[in-house]
């Protein structure tokens, strides 16, 4: 016994001097906490649109009404995400949007073609087609033809076009004109046809594809829009959702909700196609040759 609190006691005392080291060693520097913000959740919160704020804070006073009226707490949070999260996931997503600007470089990339056509130097053309450029892509055009007046090497130039195209096709466009621009043979007008056919190709089946991607989403569509309106006039008039009133039933009601809304987005995920790669420009650092 006397040996145990001998050794106890010297090991307090050793535990004691390295306490008393340690103590006396200056603390390093703590690295600042990160300003709140810059955190993620304040950061996607600053950009919510004004049009997004305003619905959230209509549904959060509606959600409010319909717990006191109803004792369901849970519509403090399920009606402000109902309003502004059902529009989101039932919508298209901008794939039509997407559609036209392929179909804006086919036009354009046929009027480029014709224009070279006529015996045209590159430059020359790039600049008389903006007139003629259609409006999804006159931006984009309109800053090459600005580069190509500021004195920008023509290749420098469609490089930074295929960063402001930001597209896949947009960067076939202009590694054709980079290799035209290098070689000055005949032969552009005839490669820029044929992409241009190509092209078109892609729009025709990319719309085909969107219309069949249209039926499952409308049915969605209805299917949630009729379940929420059956929930919201049974929730006001009937005893068959009474169970979930109870704070189990609330929690369990939070759970089929949240399935189900995990059901519609990875519907909404699987009918996105992944953009293709990019494989030129000035940020990128692809291709060279």
């Amino acid at each position: 016994m006397t040996a145990l609190v001998s050794g106890l006691a010297g090991a307090l005392i050793v535990a004691g001097v390295l306490g008393a080291v340690l103590g006396v060693r200056p603390a390093p520097e703590k690295p600042p906490a990160p300003a709140w913000t810059h955190l993620p959740l304040v950061a996607r919160l600053g950009q919510i649109s004004p049009r997004t704020r305003v619905l959230l804070l209509v549904g959060a006073g509606a959600g409010l009404i319909v717990a006191v009226v109803t004792g369901w707490f849970i519509a403090i949070l399920a009606v402000p995400a109902i309003i502004v999260g059902l529009p989101m996931l039932l919508t298209a997503p901008r794939a039509a949007s997407e559609i036209e600007r392929l179909e804006a470089m086919e036009e354009w990339t046929r009027s480029l073609s014709g224009v070279l056509t006529a015996g045209v130097g590159l430059e020359q053309a790039l600049i008389a087609t903006l007139r003629s450029t259609p409006d999804a892509i006159r931006p984009e055009v309109n800053r090459l033809v600005a580069r190509l007046g500021a004195r920008w090497g023509t290749e420098d130039a469609l490089r930074a076009f295929a960063d402001d195209l930001d597209d896949a096709t947009g960067d076939l466009v202009a590694a054709n004109l980079i290799l035209g621009a290098r070689r000055r043979g005949r032969g552009l007008a005839n490669v820029l046809e044929s992409l241009a056919e190509s092209v078109a190709a892609d729009v025709r089946a990319r719309r085909q594809i969107e219309a069949d991607r249209a039926k499952p989403r409308a049915t969605a569509r209805w299917i949630t829009l009729i379940t929420v309106g059956v929930l919201a006039f049974l929730a006001l008039t009937g005893r068959y959702v009474a169970p979930y009133g109870s704070p189990l039933g609330q929690i369990l009601l939070v759970v089929l909700l949240s399935a189900y809304v995990a059901t519609l987005i990875w519907m909404r995920t699987m009918t996105r196609g992944a953009a293709l790669p990019r494989f030129i420009g000035m940020q990128t650092g692809g291709w060279k040759a």
